[in-house]
């Protein structure tokens, strides 16, 4: 039993050695003080749900606390400008889901999405949901759209904020199914849902992570995931064109990102400990939050190309639909 265990013992050593031994060499740069990670949302949304899974094994790798801080406000504007004005020094990181649809949707932007930031990793994707509070005389999309139809303006649907991938995926979904409703800014995902729960408003597309709990537990009914696939986060849930709502389709991503000027070397650190991080953390990232951490994104030139490549894409669709930025 004793060499079985030691034998247990050295395997789950070497599947965790390359994750932290990376963290250690791929720079000379360590943290000597804790870190802090701005979400720049309330409590209880996506952006919160997945940093602090992330930073409680990127903490180890660091060898110091990596402390959330909540900084909501205009859909995530206030807490990314605020990391975008810290010292570039590595212990202000930013993760937020929103950092490509903002620029999409708000014309005055206080920074630049991409020049005032450099890319630390990205800590996985997620499709929003079509979800309407139990009340609801819904039960498949095309019922809510009905519903919709017959009563214009009526229902209220729960945004994140202005800017927000919550806001964008609600203008998709009403530009694409030619529908009215009443858009409701909260201060992030997670007020959004218990907006939802309680009934405040009717219906809405929050993110997987945001969701899934209140979905599991009966606060809110699901109607589709928004997403080409179903989901094996909710594997009974129809996917968009599954659900006859073809057109909306809408995933978010998580980069992780720190502000412009941030050493090469410090950026390095960061980066192999996150990714590191991610890869230990990735099945609670699927089971809590509904979101899959791809390969691929290991330079920080990659993760700001994902970032450009959504803002393009985002920005595209916007206008397609005839949304312009407010």
């Amino acid at each position: 039993m004793l060499h079985r265990r030691a034998t247990l013992a050295l395997g789950l050593s070497a599947a965790f050695a390359p994750a932290i031994v990376r963290a250690q060499t791929a720079s000379a740069w360590r943290a000597t003080r804790p870190v802090r990670l701005i979400v720049p949302f309330a409590p209880g949304g996506s952006n919160d749900i997945v940093g602090r899974i992330v930073a409680e094994a990127a903490s180890q790798a660091l060898g110091q606390p990596i402390v959330i801080e909540n900084r909501a406000g205009a859909g995530s504007v206030i807490g990314s400008e605020a990391v975008a004005r810290s010292a570039p020094d590595g212990y202000t990181l930013l993760i937020n889901s929103a950092h490509a649809t903002v620029p999409a949707i708000v014309a005055r932007m206080p920074y630049d999405a991409v020049a005032d930031f450099v890319g630390v990793a990205v800590a996985g994707f997620s499709a929003h949901t079509l979800v309407v509070n139990p009340r609801v005389e819904a039960r498949t999309a095309q019922e809510l759209l009905a519903l919709l139809r017959a009563n214009p303006g009526r229902y209220n649907f729960a945004s994140a904020g202005i800017g927000s991938g919550v806001h964008l995926a609600g203008l998709l979904f009403n530009s694409v199914t030619n529908t009215q409703s009443e858009m409701v800014h909260y201060r992030g995902g997670g007020p959004g849902v218990a907006a939802l729960v309680s009934g405040e408003a009717q219906f809405g597309t929050p993110t997987m992570a945001s969701s899934l709990g209140q979905i599991r537990g009966g606060g809110v009914r699901v109607l589709a995931v928004l997403a080409e696939q179903r989901s094996p986060a909710l594997p009974d849930v129809p996917s968009a064109p599954e659900a006859g709502i073809p057109g909306v389709v809408h995933e978010e991503f998580f980069p992780i990102l720190a502000p412009k000027g941030t050493p090469p070397e410090v950026v390095a650190g960061l980066g192999a400990a996150f990714r590191g991080a991610i890869q230990q953390s990735s099945a609670r990232l699927n089971e809590l939050a509904g979101v899959s951490p791809r390969p691929g994104f290991d330079t920080s030139e990659k993760v700001m190309e994902v970032v450009r490549t959504g803002i393009a894409s985002y920005t595209q669709i916007l206008r397609r639909a005839g949304v312009e930025p407010q």
